[in-house]
């Protein structure tokens, strides 16, 4: 039998949480729901879903202070976190990037287009799986644990800035196109916004080093051993 994905729905709206999980239990995912960013830590830790879809305007703690919690949890370097929001201002995308999500949904949005931006997610998920050790000039990039270290030193890294960096160094010295990154590392079937490369470049550049990764300017990037 096929593993049911667990998906966390995060909403201080009832109507707009019983809504989607309606829809999402109908195609057979194992659903929980949270009405508050603090309930939604406390549920990550405990459940660990392979999805959360989060809401960023909520009293207490938002979305992105949220987003920020849960990535600080052990073991779940590998769960996929979307936001869920009305708001689409730059802004609000590259804080919500800046976070650690892995995509940004606009509300309203129709339930057979969620539900296929949600199996997108997942699929793109699981194609990401690698199972390798990578070692470039001090860096070790270990997909079976979703692992970084830098001269030994373990670095912090969201889902998807490690599959940028993972996909940058799969060939050293290439130039990749942002074309070629969007679709390898977010997938055709996922929209995201103009910046949201430039964000996860400029955050692994703080964590790895400036000189690693190249700007080809009107061309793409490149990882420099």
């Amino acid at each position: 039998m096929a593993k049911k994905h667990k998906i966390l729905l995060v909403d201080d709206e009832q109507d707009i949480l019983e809504f989607m999980e309606y829809n999402l239990k109908k195609e057979n995912y194992a659903v929980l729901t949270a009405s508050s960013g603090e309930e939604a830590v406390d549920i990550a830790k405990k459940e660990k879903p392979d999805l959360i879809l989060l809401d960023v305007m909520m009293p207490g703690s938002d979305g992105i202070e949220t987003c920020r919690e849960i990535r600080e949890i052990p073991g779940l370097g590998d769960t996929i976190i979307a936001f869920l929001t009305a708001r689409s201002e730059d802004y609000s995308q590259i804080a919500g990037f800046e976070s650690g999500a892995d995509d940004y949904i606009t509300k309203p949005i129709k339930p057979r287009v969620l539900l296929s931006r949600i199996k997108a997610l997942l699929k793109r998920s699981a194609q990401g799986d690698k199972r390798s050790v990578a070692q470039i000039d001090g860096l070790v990039i270990d997909q079976n644990s979703y692992s970084v270290t830098k001269d030994g030193k373990a670095i912090s890294l969201p889902k998807k800035e490690f599959e940028l960096l993972s996909y940058l160094t799969s060939r050293p010295g290439k130039v990749f196109t942002r074309e070629e990154i969007l679709s390898q590392v977010w997938g055709n079937d996922v929209v995201v916004g103009d910046r949201t490369i430039d964000v996860h470049i400029r955050r692994l550049r703080e964590k790895i080093g400036k000189k690693r990764i190249k700007t080809l300017k009107g061309v793409g990037y490149k990882f420099e051993v």
